[in-house]
C-alpha cells in the first residue's frame, strides 16, 4: 500500500492534532490553528472542519496546511511520526540502457591519429615552405620529404581501395531481394 493509503487507514485527523500538539477535547473540537481562534471552532474526527475559516479535509490536508507542505511531504512526514510502513511507489520509467564503457585515452583514438595530431605543427611548417618559401628550401623539402610523399599517397590509395571494397560488399549484402 502507499504511503497515502496507510496514513489514511491508520490515523485519523483527531490523532494527529493531538499528536501535533493541539488540545482537543472529549466532543472532538479543538482552537483552529489555521487562523486566530479563542473558542474551539474546528471539528476532529477521521476528517476535519472549521466552522469558523471554513478549512477542511483529510488527515494528509492538516498536516500539509499546518507545517506548510504538499500533500506528498505531508503524508510521508505523518508515516514517519506513527511509525507507519509503506510502499515507496516510482513510476515506470523507461529501461535503462547501459551506458557505454568509457574508452581510456590511450585506446580512445587510433594510433594513427595521435601520430598525426602530434604532428602537425610539423606539416604546418611544411605547408608554409610549400606556400611561401623560397626555391631553394622547396627544392629541398621535395628533396628530403619525396620518399614520405609517395609512402603516404600510395597508403592512402590502399585505405580507399579498402574502403570501396567493404562499400561494395555491404551494397551487396543488403541490396533489395527481386520482387515477386
Amino acid at each position: 500500500m502507499n504511503v497515502f493509503e496507510a496514513v489514511k487507514q491508520s490515523v485519523t485527523t483527531r490523532q494527529a492534532a493531538e499528536h501535533y500538539g493541539i488540545r482537543v477535547g472529549r466532543n472532538g473540537m479543538a482552537c483552529c490553528p489555521f487562523h486566530n481562534d479563542k473558542t474551539p471552532s474546528m471539528k476532529l474526527d477521521r476528517r476535519y472542519y472549521c466552522f469558523g475559516c471554513g478549512a477542511d479535509g483529510d488527515v494528509i490536508d492538516f498536516a500539509a496546511a499546518l507545517y506548510g507542505l504538499g500533500k506528498k511531504e505531508a503524508a510521508v512526514q505523518l508515516a514517519q511520526d506513527f511509525g507507519l510502513s509503506y510502499e515507496d511507489w516510482k513510476p515506470p520509467g523507461k529501461a535503462k540502457k547501459p551506458k557505454p564503457r568509457q574508452k581510456s585515452p590511450e585506446e580512445a583514438f587510433h594510433p594513427r591519429f595521435v601520430e598525426a595530431l602530434q604532428k602537425q605543427a610539423q606539416v604546418e611548417y611544411l605547408l608554409d615552405v610549400l606556400l611561401f618559401g623560397e626555391t631553394e628550401e622547396k627544392a629541398a623539402l621535395i628533396t628530403d620529404y619525396g620518399k614520405d610523399v609517395i609512402q603516404l599517397e600510395q597508403r592512402m590509395a590502399e585505405l580507399a581501395a579498402a574502403d570501396a571494397a567493404r562499400t561494395k560488399k555491404h551494397h551487396e549484402r543488403h541490396a533489395a531481394a527481386p520482387e515477386h
